[in-house]
């Protein structure tokens, strides 16, 4: 795990900004914006003996941990056509060296589009980053500002993203439109996760 990682997952545990933490730490706020930047990664004993304290564990051993891996929850992304395409990091998910090499973030799903293929509201999606998928593959696309999940499929010149919920009616896309509008695909979808409380 990165220190940058660590430090926004205390953060966003503890509802602190950046200014807080710098204040909790006993560091200055330009110092803690190099850290959060990744301009200023050596840091003295001393420092990591700081914040070990505030986070209450084994620093050295938290970060020099390859067997796992962090990858961040980025917005949302509709489960349907109408929600701006927001990435904001909401938190971290720990995912094991396997599934770390399979993709890149997650994206928390809002709507019931694609109920039909076990991806619920709330649910969160393990991206991988690519910008082409096969036929039939479930995909997060971006149609101007809005990202949307999809499976999206290839027929003539036409790309058609298809929700799995009947409900929803296929959208269908020129050449042209993809150019212009622009219709981008930002990742395949790897797998669901589901969290019960």
């Amino acid at each position: 795990m990165r220190l940058k990682e660590l430090l926004i997952q205390y953060e966003l545990q503890n509802d602190l900004n950046h200014t807080a933490m710098a204040q909790k730490i006993g560091v200055s706020t330009s110092t803690y914006y190099r850290w959060i930047n990744e301009e200023s990664t050596e840091l003295k004993k001393t420092t990591l003996k700081k914040i070990a304290q505030v986070l209450d564990c084994d620093i050295e051993k938290v970060l020099n941990d390859d067997g796992e891996c962090v990858k961040p929850i980025l917005g949302f992304a509709k489960a349907g056509y109408d929600l701006f395409a927001e990435q904001q990091i909401e938190g971290y998910i720990e995912v094991n060296a396997s599934d770390a090499k399979k993709g890149d973030y997650f994206l928390r799903i809002q709507g019931d589009s694609m109920e039909g293929s076990h991806i619920y509201d709330g649910d969160l999606v393990y991206v991988q980053k690519c910008d082409v998928v096969e036929d039939g593959k479930i995909a997060v696309v971006l149609i101007g500002e809005e990202a949307t999940v999809k499976k999206v499929r290839y027929k003539k010149n036409l790309m058609i993203l298809e929700a799995s919920n009947p409900k929803y009616e296929p959208k269908y896309f020129t050449p042209q439109e993809i150019e212009e509008i622009p219709v981008r695909i930002l990742g395949r979808v790897r797998f669901v996760r589901t969290d019960f409380d």
